[in-house]
């Protein structure tokens, strides 16, 4: 699954430059994360780095993107590739 990011967020910028796939970044009102290019950091990290980070634990899993591990290595290799 891709991670969201919950209205929880504060602001505190910590999550952004941890995220090896530049998947985070700052909406309207709390930051975001692209489901596109969120692989819970399969490929990188062992655990998902904006989560290990976060202050306030509001990085949860999306449940409108629901993905297996083989299926976020395949999204990693994808974003990778070249």
């Amino acid at each position: 699954m891709a991670l969201m990011i919950t209205d929880e967020c504060i602001n505190c910028d910590v999550c952004e430059p941890e995220c090896p796939n530049n998947a985070i970044s700052q909406g309207e009102d709390i930051y975001i994360i692209d489901p596109n290019k969120c692989t819970e950091c399969i490929g990188h990290f062992d655990t998902p780095q904006c989560r290990e980070v976060c202050p306030v634990d509001c990085i949860p899993l999306n449940p409108a993107y629901v993905e297996t591990p083989e299926q976020l290595q395949a999204k990693y290799e994808k974003l990778t590739k070249g």
